[in-house]
């Protein structure tokens, strides 16, 4: 077992009280144990604020149905966690994070592309699958968990703004022809999470076909992961350049260490 992991809280239960508290928990203890410029702790940081206002907003009644809501965030928070511990143990993690965690030190590629890999994979592959698990154990139709749906990808749309405009290089340092610029304006959270919902619905619809259903999520895990090492292309010209940046992301354009 590495040094650090087993400091690591328990991996929490979806559907037990406080589970949210417990991710959240977890996600701290994966930032503490990895260098600020690894790629995989740029994403963590981003993920780790979003979760937090999550939780904020589940205290203040913001959410329709608390009780599915917070069990579908500790469902889709738990399948990125488990990729990481897959990741540490030496196996195999999914197919849609395994450029992350291959690319996570290369020193051409920026602290944006690392955040937006890692939304990529989270949305298009584990978002998905949380939602089936979710509608299972509660035996509930997928229409019920719509509304709560979209107001959780409201707030990751407001995640991916604060993300652009805080590891984004200043105007100094790029312009219209910039390949950052043109690498990163060619994914978008709002048509992932249009996927998302889509994958779900179809994943829905083959529950009774389990084998269809089996390389349905085969083919999004590879699909996924193909637009993740797009994102990830490193970019030469500018290496982890970017000004200071807010408490939440600062760090982010360090190199890594050895």
């Amino acid at each position: 077992m590495r040094a650090g992991a087993a400091d690591l809280p328990p991996e929490p239960s979806p559907h037990a009280p406080g589970a949210l508290h417990s991710v959240v928990l977890r996600m701290r203890g994966i930032g503490a144990e990895l260098p600020q410029g690894d790629g995989v702790a740029v994403f963590n940081r981003v993920y780790l604020s979003v979760t937090q206002e999550l939780g904020r907003r589940l205290d203040s009644g913001w959410f329709t149905d608390r009780a599915s809501t917070e069990e579908l965030s500790a469902r889709f928070a738990g399948r990125y966690l488990a990729a990481v511990e897959a990741q540490r143990e030496g196996s195999r993690p999914p197919a849609s994070w395994r450029p992350l965690f291959q690319l996570r030190r290369h020193p051409y590629v920026r602290p944006l592309q690392f955040a937006l890999a890692g939304i990529n994979a989270h949305v298009g592959h584990d978002l998905p699958l949380a939602l089936l698990a979710t509608c299972r154990a509660r035996r509930t139709e997928p229409e019920e968990l719509e509304g709560d749906f979209e107001r959780v990808g409201d707030l990751l749309t407001l995640l991916e703004e604060r993300i652009r405009e805080e590891l984004m290089p200043g105007p100094d340092l790029l312009d219209v022809a910039d390949p950052l610029t043109h690498l990163t304006g060619a994914w978008s959270l709002e048509m992932a999470r249009a996927g998302a919902w889509m994958a779900f619905r179809a994943l829905w619809g083959l529950r009774v076909l389990p084998e269809l259903a089996g390389e349905f999520t085969e083919r999004l895990d590879g699909s996924v992961g193909m637009a993740g090492r797009c994102l990830l292309t490193p970019l030469p010209c500018s290496p982890r350049r970017a000004p200071a940046r807010p408490a939440a992301v600062r760090g982010a354009d360090r190199a890594p260490a050895e």
